[in-house]
């Protein structure tokens, strides 16, 4: 498949991608290399993942990352209580000892978390390891042997090596800067806001029933709308929402009804002070050169 051919099979699923995106994904999947998506919040970096999982006809296994995240919440666990209740079973029978020690660290008492269960599938899946910048430095080492061997070490078990290699997807907001090892593992692209014939492309994917009149107003809104001073820019889904408010509510032109399009704001603003910041006289502007 080359890379034009993956642009269209994701185009066939919703998913609109440049050709920068498309061009990185095939080389992931081609030199079999992490690729890390960097980019601001709402721009279709974790949807790529679940596209691509579409694509290629496999699981996705996603690990959110958060402040706090470490091993026995991404890697794998001992299942505690089943292996105390061996233990205390095992007693009443008067078995002790070695035997009852390998038979509760065994594969049959461990949990595995979505970076162990991503290298154990029969069917190669993509891994999608979200917000990574939102985990703490230290976790980022648990990733390395996992990114750099596709293995994992078990100090009970010893090392599980890969069934299949995983398509592995990181995501990154920039809230912090990443660990240059584990940017060397991976490539790398940045994924902006589309452009206004993009975000047209992509409305029109995924809300087909939309007069092409109003789906370019609405994307000629949502792009001015990005251009004033917000502390949350709206995201394609947003936009999406928009579109959907709008022809829920029997919208056909943004100027029909100042009053209702400012109430459908809902679905593009989502903080206080962005709200009070965009008034009616901003709204009927942004409306007006949109239309």
């Amino acid at each position: 498949m080359t890379w034009t051919d993956l642009k269209t099979a994701l185009a066939g699923e919703g998913y609109v991608a440049s050709d920068d995106l498309a061009v990185a994904l095939h080389l992931s999947l081609s030199l079999g290399r992490p690729l890390l998506l960097e980019g601001a919040a709402g721009v279709g970096k974790t949807e790529i993942a679940r596209t691509l999982a579409q694509v290629q006809g496999t699981r996705l296994i996603r690990l959110q990352c958060y402040e706090g995240l470490d091993a026995s919440q991404a890697i794998y666990e001992w299942n505690y209580q089943r292996q105390l209740l061996t233990i205390r079973a095992a007693a009443e029978d008067g078995e002790t000892g070695k035997a009852v020690e390998d038979r509760i660290f065994s594969r049959d008492f461990l949990l595995e978390r979505p970076l162990l269960a991503a290298i154990t599938q029969d069917v190669a899946p993509v891994l999608l390891i979200d917000e990574i910048d939102r985990a703490d430095q230290e976790f980022e080492a648990y990733l390395l042997e996992i990114l750099s061997d596709y293995q994992v070490s078990i100090p009970e078990l010893g090392t599980i090596a890969a069934t299949t290699q995983p398509i592995v997807i990181l995501t990154s907001n920039g809230t912090r800067d990443l660990s240059d090892a584990l940017r060397r593992r991976c490539l790398y692209t940045y994924v902006a806001y589309p452009d206004q014939a993009t975000e047209l492309a992509i409305l029109k994917a995924r809300c087909p029933e939309v007069e092409a009149r109003l789906a370019a107003q609405i994307v000629g809104f949502v792009q001015r709308l990005r251009e004033e001073e917000l502390e949350k820019t709206p995201g394609i889904a947003e936009t999406l929402d928009f579109a959907a408010a709008l022809m829920g509510l029997g919208i056909a032109d943004l100027t029909d009804d100042p009053a209702v399009l400012q109430s459908t704001l809902s679905t593009l603003l989502k903080t206080q002070s962005d709200h009070a910041q965009i008034t009616p006289e901003v709204t009927g502007r942004l409306a007006g050169r949109a239309a």
